[in-house]
């Protein structure tokens, strides 16, 4: 029984180490970001991939997201746990199925966590918002309401 746990117990931090393996050392500095668009986001929103693969299961995943000003997410679900930090501007984040903007706005260096599949919603203020979000792949999004998701949406 003892050798069975040991071997387990191995398995475990062999598995650990490789995962661990997976991710590569990077240093990204700010002006070497490429911004675009990304068609799941309200026209005017930009991403920039700092680390890893949002299509890829498994990955951890570090992206910037560029906000502008009087800019609104409205509530939607991930299938992943998330964290967000608040770089640059200021920025609402509120929870729940219901657009309210109520709650006021926070200022950089302000983390939102968020569990995975949790209603929640973004807004910004008077100005652009840098927030950076790190989460494990792969990435998606699933608007509460279907027809406020861009993607769906005919220009």
């Amino acid at each position: 029984m003892k050798k069975l746990l040991f071997l387990g117990a191995l398995i475990a931090l062999a598995g650990s180490a490789l995962a661990q393996d997976a991710m590569k050392a990077a240093t990204v500095t700010p002006d070497a970001l490429v911004w675009k668009d990304n068609p799941a986001l309200p026209k005017g929103a930009q991403v920039a991939i700092l680390v890893g693969d949002p299509t890829k299961a498994g990955e951890v995943v570090v992206q910037r997201v560029k906000l502008p000003a009087n800019y609104q997410v409205p509530p939607h679900t991930h299938p992943y746990a998330e964290t967000v930090t608040l770089l640059r501007g200021s920025v609402g984040f509120g929870m729940g199925e219901k657009f309210d903007d109520k709650v006021g706005l926070s200022e950089p260096g302000t983390l939102f966590a968020n569990p995975a599949k949790h209603a929640h919603f973004v807004w910004t203020g008077n100005e652009e918002a840098i927030v950076q979000v790190q989460f494990v792949g792969p990435g998606g999004i699933d608007y509460i309401n279907p027809a406020d998701d861009p993607r769906k949406k005919t220009n």
